[in-house]
């Protein structure tokens, strides 16, 4: 099955995204067009405590209108490793180096029009070693139990995508080394 790109037109170059508008042709003959965000890929972590506490950020997110609760997360730099990306997003939305940082998997987190990649990493053995926030960020850290996370999660109090995902993914694993 090919899907074949006929043209594409640059539309918007921001600072960490472009947009673009793609004319695709699909296997059935029809033309379509395709708007595109270009993303460089981006990584989320969920820090656990040695009790037991997930940390979160709580961030204004202008096109959501509202502050969030969500995972550490962050756009990797230009030839960056994404670990070495969750490394320093942990030290600068939350102030803590992890002695262990395991990818956990990955996923897209809005493939009907972003390229984003998100790789995903469980961090532990958590040591103070703040960085400053990245300028523009409004981020205030909280810190729960993991039931009281799961609670959240039940009743619709974490609305983040990727959070909810990583949460998911992770539900097992962080529930049974309680």
């Amino acid at each position: 099955m090919e899907f074949k790109v006929l043209e594409s037109k640059n539309i918007f170059t921001g600072r960490a995204i472009r947009l673009r508008l793609d004319r695709v042709e699909y296997p059935d003959g029809r033309r379509v067009s395709i708007e595109v965000l270009r993303h460089p890929g981006s990584i989320g972590v969920l820090p656990l405590d040695d009790d037991g506490r997930i940390w979160f950020v709580r961030q204004y997110r202008h096109p959501a209108s509202r502050l969030l609760l969500e995972l550490p997360a962050g756009t990797l730099e230009p030839g960056e490793a994404p670990e070495v990306t969750a490394a320093r997003e942990l030290r600068e939305e939350i102030g803590m180096a992890a002695s262990s940082i395991l990818p956990v998997g990955g996923l897209y987190l809005a493939p009907g029009y972003s390229t984003e990649y998100m790789h995903l990493y469980l961090a532990t053995g958590l040591i103070p070693e703040p960085l400053d926030h990245d300028e523009g960020e409004y981020i205030e850290v909280e810190k729960y139990r993991v039931e009281v996370v799961y609670q959240m999660l039940e009743r619709g109090e974490i609305v983040d995508g990727k959070t909810v995902a990583m949460l998911g993914l992770l539900r097992d694993r962080i529930l049974n080394d309680e």
